[in-house]
């Protein structure tokens, strides 16, 4: 009998899972929140974790499984109307962690669609618009991309777009560009965010992708989230309607409230992406045979572990009340920033710890870690820098601003 043979015989029947809710925070959901969860949950893991990896590789986006995805009816679900269900913020936090739990790109995807394009017209859209769009987008029946950063611009947004409208009578002539615009390659509309070059305030536009002047090159050799189909749109006299002006967007402080209510969000899935990670390099540890015992049963590795749980632990509580906070109408910009920022570097933290655990292993996509890894580095990056995120906060906690 072999040493290893030894092992097994002893090892427990059946081994712990590998569940990164410790401390059962799923629980605080209603049974009926918990049911949409776990519907959202077998989706991603039995449709979206086996054929991930190839898409990822590939470049691709897995466009198979859009009908089961759209069946699950989830898009737009927090809007009240307009064909949403009227969720919690909480209980659509857990869905982006339930989705970045399996794939990042795929819970980008749909925040970007659900969150980004849908938000800027349910919060800054006109009654007229609000009708038009939202259902069908709800339906996922059209596909949305959100506009905003530059190939120049990224957290300057604020005060250094050069994307231009110009009011000509009825019409809009936008010109300039967009980068890193998610679903902008395949999409049917665009929210784009442009400074009018009459005022100088920002202004968002509906754009439907097939309008004249409107192009979209596909961004290639990306290292992270390669599944999501981001796009280069260059807007050479693309001539919008005014009727397509969001009406209610009349200065950057309208697109910070969009990107405001979705950055809790992305708080929520880098707790996801950090589960995945950890759940993955738990089950390998489990599993992992070295001097005749699995690794999980080694002091190092069980300390990585610890570390690992602790940052999602505390990274889920703080997604967990910013959520009540937005639920119940307490939820400012620096409460969502403190957020995005910290559970963004604990994601970063969580995620290099599953790799290192895994060794060699750990690149390999088989694993998954490494896909985590990769993707955990754009998470940290958009929706607002740590550094900028930083600054929102410290303004608030000090009464200075330090923005230049």
């Amino acid at each position: 009998m072999s040493p290893a043979d030894t092992v097994a015989r002893k090892a427990p029947v059946q081994l712990p899972e590998a569940d990164g809710d410790f401390y059962q925070f799923a629980r605080t959901l209603s049974e009926d929140e918990n049911r949409i969860r776990l519907k959202v949950r077998a989706f991603m893991e039995q449709d979206v974790q086996p054929i991930i990896a190839g898409y990822w590789e590939r470049d691709e986006f897995p466009f198979e499984i859009l009908p089961k995805l759209k069946a699950l009816d989830i898009a737009g679900s927090t809007y009240q109307g307009y064909g949403g269900a009227g969720w919690s913020t909480t209980l659509l936090g857990f869905v982006m962690m339930e989705m970045a739990r399996v794939d990042c790109s795929i819970s980008t995807f749909f925040g970007v669609h659900a969150g980004l394009a849908m938000g800027s017209i349910y919060l800054c859209g006109s009654e007229e618009q609000k009708r038009k769009w939202l259902p069908p987008m709800a339906a996922m029946e059209k596909i949305g991309s959100f506009g905003l950063t530059e190939p120049d611009v990224g957290s300057g947004a604020a005060g250094g777009l050069t994307t231009t409208a110009k009011r000509d009578g009825d019409t809009w002539i936008l010109s300039g560009q967009k980068k890193w615009i998610g679903n902008a390659t395949w999409g049917d509309v665009t929210i784009v965010w442009a400074r009018d070059v009459d005022d100088g305030q920002v202004k968002g536009f509906i754009v439907e992708n097939k309008t004249p002047g409107f192009h979209v090159e596909k961004i290639l050799h990306k290292m992270a989230l390669r599944v999501v189909q981001n796009g280069l749109i260059t807007l050479k006299d693309c001539r919008v309607s005014e009727a397509d002006r969001l009406q209610n967007a009349t200065s950057f402080k309208d697109t910070a409230r969009v990107l405001a209510m979705t950055r809790a969000g992305v708080a929520w899935e880098s707790v996801g992406c950090a589960r995945g990670a950890y759940e993955h390099a738990l089950t390998y540890a489990q599993r992992r045979m070295q001097f005749g015992k699995p690794i999980a049963g080694f002091q190092l590795v069980q300390d990585l572990l610890f570390r690992m749980l602790c940052n999602i632990t505390s990274s889920q509580a703080v997604c967990l009340r910013l959520s009540q906070m937005q639920d119940q109408g307490l939820m400012r910009d620096e409460h969502a920033a403190l957020a995005k920022g910290v559970c963004t570097v604990r994601m970063r933290e969580t995620a290099g710890w599953a790799r290192e655990l895994l060794g060699a292993n750990g690149i390999l996509l088989d694993q998954h870690v490494g896909r985590f890894v990769a993707d955990a580095e754009a998470l940290y990056s958009y929706e607002g820098t740590r550094e900028m995120n930083a600054l929102i906060v410290g303004r608030a906690i000090t009464g200075f601003s330090a923005f230049v």
